[in-house]
């Protein structure tokens, strides 16, 4: 037989949490001593829902309540209920605090060294339940994948190209010439940009390889100049790998010296300015609701003392 339709009885969790309750200490008064509730309003909860289910949960001594038998198969369901019902507030808080969900992060950049790998690396270690995905994806394609909801943030170099996000400074980062040992310019610490104007480079079509092309052209060129430049469509790992194989040397971030093949060097260059920097901005969409985003741009201002969050850009 088919039991009662529970949309003709009202039980509500007051009335779950109450007997439950006196189950646990084996008395009214008790029970309702460690709920800070006045002992007639549980005892008279209980006694409603005992009516309305149409049996005693609790037989009523001296000496306190204790469960009828079929009281016990009832309050041992409704334990049940109200330890469901906490794991899904506390999981439901959790995310809201951003301790739990997932974070998702563009860059183009490397993550063997530098500072993104160590914000990362501090994130996860204050926020170990949420999991970070990352995408590592040209600029225009992070810049939609902002604007699509794909992505939460994107930590890419120079200034914003598209309208409609927020944008905040971050670090810079030395741009270093990567050559192999053997190289004739190895021998120095230091190099001066005019030192590699006859050098062949192995520059990546992907960001940031424009931007670090545009520097290279700017430091090394005079008018009807051209650089010797082997273009190719990877990564800067693999960039580093066609130098070891002696294709050429590259200019990357500092961040790339995490990760170093063998028999390759790093190498400053520096001008009257001194090192060559580029600096580095975190990108997101302001309606992106996302706590972990939030957690995350709170440690990237501890980690940077904001040098502006402006709308504009992504």
């Amino acid at each position: 037989m088919r039991g009662r339709d529970l949309g003709t009885l009202p039980v509500e969790l007051k009335h779950l949490r109450y007997a439950d309750a006196a189950s646990q200490h084996g008395s009214f008064r008790k029970a309702a001593d460690a709920l800070g509730v006045k002992q007639s309003n549980l005892s008279r909860r209980i006694r409603t829902l005992e009516e309305r289910l149409g049996y005693r949960l609790f037989e009523r001594t001296n000496g306190g309540v204790r469960p009828t038998p079929v009281g016990r198969d009832f309050l041992q369901g409704a334990r049940r209920i109200l330890d469901d019902l906490q794991a899904i507030v506390d999981a439901a808080d959790a995310v809201a605090r951003g301790a739990t969900g997932q974070l998702r992060l563009g860059f183009y950049t490397s993550l063997s060294a530098g500072n993104l790998r160590s914000t990362l690396l501090d994130y996860a270690r204050r926020f170990p339940q949420v999991r970070i995905s990352v995408v590592e994806d040209e600029r225009c394609r992070l810049c939609t994948g902002l604007r699509n909801g794909q992505i939460d943030i994107a930590i890419v170099t120079g200034e914003p190209t598209a309208e409609g996000g927020t944008s905040m400074a971050l670090w810079s980062e030395r741009i270093l010439i990567a050559l192999p040992e053997t190289h004739r310019l190895a021998a120095k610490d230091v190099l001066n940009w005019t030192d590699l104007k006859r050098e062949r480079f192995v520059l990546s079509t992907r960001d940031p390889g424009p931007e670090i092309e545009a520097i290279l052209t700017a430091k090394l060129l005079t008018p009807g100049e051209s650089l010797d430049i082997d273009h190719h469509n990877v990564n800067a790992e693999s960039l580093k790998c066609l130098v070891s194989a002696g294709r050429g040397i590259t200019a990357v971030c500092e961040s790339c010296m995490g990760s170093v093949p063998h028999g390759i060097v790093f190498r400053e260059t520096r001008d009257g300015n001194g090192s060559t920097r580029v600096g580095f901005c975190g990108h997101w969409m302001p309606g992106n609701e996302n706590p972990a985003l939030r957690n995350f741009i709170q440690v990237l201002e501890e980690r940077c003392p904001p040098l502006g969050v402006r709308p504009n850009g992504v």
